[in-house]
């Protein structure tokens, strides 16, 4: 089967999705994580727009993938603008990255009566824009904005702006169904029809508002477009955009086509809550493919079935994707991914550690911890069961005082941190300032201990983040803290649970600590 470029905008068209907000760190770690699976492309943003964008394009300036390029979004030039002087585009070419994605209006009707242009200032817009870029070295991606509206309204002027953009050298031409409103037989016919007239590289780009983004790309693919576009989990304004993990998967081990690198599917649970954890949104259960719920079963005469043979309920084997058979209120729930973690400790062949291991996830879960982001715990906790874990300190007291001051209408907070702990036989008693609770309790902490592990000079906490577990009890509801921390060489994740935020947030720092002494070791 052909070859299917994957085009991420996660970072862009996602990051418009109601309550989603990437930090510049954020941006980095996901395009680095999309790079490693090999997807084609990953959009950072519109470098014109904002400052952690335009810092976004400098901080990947240097960095080089083998398989993956960093795309610049923006828009052709305004309206009786010479593109020389347009600042849009100028910003493009200041991001130094090597693609550019244009997107540019292909509909007569947004063109002459949204934009307010004529119909050949538009071409001219499209045409220039594209010819500018090109010549200052830049491969160019055309999005075609309200492409599938302008085709039902009035086909030949879009495909003059089509061919308009070819002649001017864009490298691929994307087809937009911008207001999501489009079938999948209009899909189909529409774009089999461009890459009929036109012969060029064509790509789709599909919204969910009618719930159809993922068989609307299936159908532009299966009518020759060679890229897709779309966000990982479907982030996206409104409805979202179309869920990359599910067409992948689709494409990948329904269609047989190749795309990403070899193995790659196998990441696709991961790679999803991943980026849930990221901008801390729960992640819907029922997700297909990669959801929590997606191959879980409770039915007696499911569970029987699947026993005796998992294609009876099963449309694949969770492994492709990275997730896992789960049979619910059940002592089997998780087994296969514990075994899994556990195997790197040499302790699989071991059933009574593993149902003890097993036992204390289950629990922990039911408390309301989550392991997906929190490797370093987990690595902990097998360490507990099997009885390999030594306690680097002993935590005898810690105390945070907050203290508040008003004064003409302008207020202030100071954090201090008390911690005392024991290394060997040896007190150690300590206080900090900070700018938070949290982040007084890490600066007392570390320097309780870098007398004694002067390697935690090395390692930094990356993010925080707090979830409610139960937010039916209101003030009085559960949280779970995740921190993620790197030192110089690797990256991980902490969690803690607890009623009182503090807590649980002593509880995965303090995890972080000991799972980078007992990395060291």
């Amino acid at each position: 089967m052909r070859y299917i470029e994957i085009y991420d905008t996660t970072l862009r068209d996602g990051a418009q999705a109601e309550g989603v907000s990437f930090s510049l760190h954020d941006k980095c770690c996901l395009a680095e994580r999309l790079a490693s699976l090999g997807f084609n492309y990953v959009e950072g943003g519109y470098p014109a727009s904002n400052e952690k964008d335009h810092a976004f394009f400098q901080r990947m300036a240097n960095r080089q993938f083998p398989h993956t390029r960093i795309s610049a979004f923006g828009m052709t030039r305004r309206k009786n603008c010479a593109v020389a002087e347009d600042s849009g585009l100028r910003a493009l070419l200041d991001s130094n990255a090597s693609v550019i994605t244009l997107v540019g209006k292909t509909s007569h009707f947004q063109a002459v009566d949204i934009l307010r242009v004529s119909e050949e200032e538009n071409l001219c817009m499209i045409r220039e824009s594209v010819e500018f870029l090109v010549a200052n070295g830049r491969d160019v991606i055309f999005d075609a904005e309200h492409f599938f509206d302008g085709w039902a309204e009035n086909p030949e002027y879009t495909l003059r702006c089509l061919r308009a953009a070819k002649d001017a050298g864009a490298k691929t031409l994307v087809l937009c169904d911008t207001n999501g409103g489009s079938l999948p037989e209009r899909i189909f016919d529409a774009t089999k029809s461009v890459v009929d007239a036109l012969g060029a590289s064509v790509g789709i780009h599909c919204h969910n508002d009618c719930d159809l983004a993922v068989a609307n790309s299936l159908a532009a693919v299966e009518a020759g477009a060679d890229q897709v576009q779309g966000c990982i989990n479907g982030f996206g304004e409104r409805c979202g955009n179309a869920n990359l993990i599910s067409i992948i998967a689709n494409l990948a081990l329904k269609k047989g086509y190749d795309l990403l690198l070899p193995g790659a599917t196998t990441a696709l649970t991961e790679l999803s809550r991943y980026v849930y954890e990221m901008v801390n949104i729960n992640a819907p259960a029922n997700l297909p493919y990669v959801g929590k719920s997606a191959f879980a079963h409770k039915g007696g005469m499911h569970v029987s079935a699947i026993a005796r043979n998992s294609k009876s309920y099963e449309h694949i084997s969770p492994s492709l994707v990275g997730n896992e058979s789960r049979v619910l209120v059940s002592e089997l729930s998780g087994r296969s991914n514990i075994m899994a973690l556990a195997e790197k400790h040499h302790i699989s062949n071991d059933p009574k550690l593993l149902e003890k291991i097993l036992a204390r996830v289950v629990s922990h879960e039911n408390y309301g911890y989550a392991y997906e982001a929190a490797a370093g715990s987990f690595d902990l906790l097998v360490k507990k069961c099997s009885g390999t874990f030594t306690p680097h300190f002993d935590v005898l007291k810690y105390h945070i005082n907050i203290t508040g001051r008003s004064k003409e209408g302008a207020s202030r907070i100071w954090t201090e941190a008390i911690v005392k702990i024991r290394i060997d036989d040896q007190i150690y008693y300590e206080v900090a300032d900070g700018d938070g609770p949290v982040n007084a309790l890490d600066a007392a902490l570390r320097k309780a201990l870098l007398k004694k592990y002067p390697s935690l000079e090395r390692m930094h906490l990356l993010d925080y983040k707090v979830r409610v577990i139960n937010s039916e009890a209101g003030t009085a509801a559960g949280v779970r803290v995740v921190i993620e921390s790197r030192d110089e060489k690797d990256t991980w994740g902490t969690v803690g649970v607890s009623e009182n935020v503090v807590e649980a947030s002593w509880i995965a720092l303090t995890d972080s600590v000991e799972y980078k002494l007992h990395k060291d070791e």
